[in-house]
């Protein structure tokens, strides 16, 4: 917030909380990366933030390395008692006013302490798309021990509610937030080691997990090459590892048209490196944040129909969506979106306006900023 005015009684009055996220997962993902830009952008908006998490994780890591407050905690079975207490007494002795868990072992530890200290706020996040085998049980995570539910696509709301019986009210989708001044089409271009040979490079940055369709890549590159449309591939991002993945694509006869990037922190000079950005994930996806990255820095995209890819790469609008699992119409939408320039062009503008008019990171600070005070109300100035 800002003010025209110098006088301090002036400027707007800020809304502060105390907020711990808690996060089990020992990687470096979407997920992660939604935890650490929520507590970075609160602690920017004077909130007092904290993550409780594995010293040793990838999120833990980069919050202590941007010197936010981190509650080293351990998620054993054996260590759930000490824990529970422990962290009971943390939150109580801390006053913290919202609490929010990612994953199942914190969401149940860190929902069960919250619960005995009284936390006012108790949110529960859900970040992908999965199955519940005992929906009356996993209810009690989104129901018992959380007050609120997040989600990140219309689609996993739409099942959690149908399959656990959720109240409507106390679910609400928030994707992540996109910084629309650093993912522009103008700015540097990542060095991915590619050969100069003219070929239009299509790109996938993910974490390397099976499910995210890099399998399906390989096929649909392996078709337009006998098509006669050579294509260069590029895979960024750490995970797995990855010969299983360079197996992939010796599996399917594309091994000499891919290159591995490995992780790569500069994602938005990456994105502008590429002809063309592929979503092909065959499972468990919600909104991916590489897809609202990709359309706010303008990059043509093809996406599977899987989770919430839809509901922003939303075909014919703002980019090309074909049915999971289906390489040949995968190959197909590929060779269409390099082939009409100018169409996937308008496309990919038409995604940078719906980024800005929906999914920017101060868009997503304010839908949180107004579910906080649903609960809160306003809390003092600092």
């Amino acid at each position: 917030m800002s003010s025209s005015s110098s006088d301090p009684l002036s400027v707007p009055t800020r809304r502060c909380w105390r907020i711990a996220h808690s996060e089990a997962s020992n990687g470096w993902g979407g997920q992660e990366h939604r935890v650490f830009n929520e507590l970075a952008g609160f602690r920017d908006r004077s909130s007092r933030v904290a993550l409780i998490a594995e010293p040793t994780s990838g999120v833990a890591k980069r919050v202590a390395a941007a010197q936010m407050e981190l509650v080293p905690t351990r998620f054993k079975r054996f260590h759930f008692i000490p824990e529970l207490i422990h962290l009971r007494n943390w939150l109580f002795q801390n006053r913290i006013e919202v609490l929010n868990t990612h994953s199942s072992k914190d969401g149940w530890l860190l929902g069960m302490a919250g619960r005995l200290a009284k936390t006012p706020l108790i949110i529960r996040s859900k970040h992908i798309d999965v199955d519940y085998p005992s929906p009356k049980t996993s209810r009690h995570a989104y129901a018992t021990v959380s007050d609120h539910v997040i989600t990140t696509s219309g689609k996993i709301r739409a099942k959690m509610i149908e399959t656990m019986k959720l109240d409507e009210s106390r679910i609400d989708v928030i994707a992540t937030g996109v910084d629309v001044t650093k993912f522009t089409a103008e700015g540097p271009k990542a060095d991915l080691g590619l050969p100069d040979n003219g070929h239009p490079v299509v790109g996938m940055v993910s974490v390397l997990r099976s499910w995210k369709g890099h399998a399906l890549l390989f096929r649909a590159a392996n078709i337009l090459r006998d098509r006669g449309m050579p294509l260069r591939i590029v895979i960024v991002g750490g995970g797995a590892p990855v010969e299983h993945f360079r197996k992939f694509a010796l599996a399917e006869g594309a091994e000499d048209l891919v290159t591995f990037a490995g992780h790569q922190e500069n994602v938005a000079d990456v994105l502008r490196a590429l002809d063309l950005l592929v979503i092909p994930s065959t499972k468990h996806e919600g909104i991916p944040q590489i897809g609202l990255q990709g359309l706010s820095t303008q990059v043509p995209i093809v996406g599977s129909d899987c989770g919430g890819i839809p509901e922003i790469v939303r075909d014919g609008q703002t980019g090309r969506i074909f049915p999971t699992n289906d390489a040949e119409a995968f190959a197909n939408r590929i060779e269409e979106a390099l082939k009409e320039k100018e169409r996937s062009r308008e496309l990919a503008r038409a995604g940078r306006r719906m980024v800005e008019a929906e999914y920017s990171t101060d868009r997503m600070f304010e839908r949180l900023e107004a579910l906080y005070a649903r609960y809160l109300g306003p809390s003092k100035r600092h």
